[in-house]
């Protein structure tokens, strides 16, 4: 289990150093993609519907939402 904990560590801990350089945009599409697939894959879990099939299409629509407005923050 604790090689488990130190592996997620690792991955969270290069995700947010590896957005310190990114656009408003960027970051914008980023934040977008990840909200949408985690509401996709619930919304789809609670319905009844395969998790992964609403995760792509939360993660596409969010990603799509999230470039429009981090581009507008300019």
């Amino acid at each position: 289990m604790k090689r488990l904990e130190w592996i997620v560590a690792i991955v969270a801990m290069t995700s947010v150093v590896g957005c310190t350089d990114m656009t408003p945009q960027q970051q914008g599409t980023m934040s977008g993609a990840a909200i949408g697939a985690a509401g996709g894959a619930g919304i789809a879990a609670i319905s009844g519907g395969n998790a992964w099939t609403g995760a792509a299409i939360g993660g596409v629509a969010g990603g799509v939402a999230g470039n429009i407005r981090g581009g507008r923050q300019q």
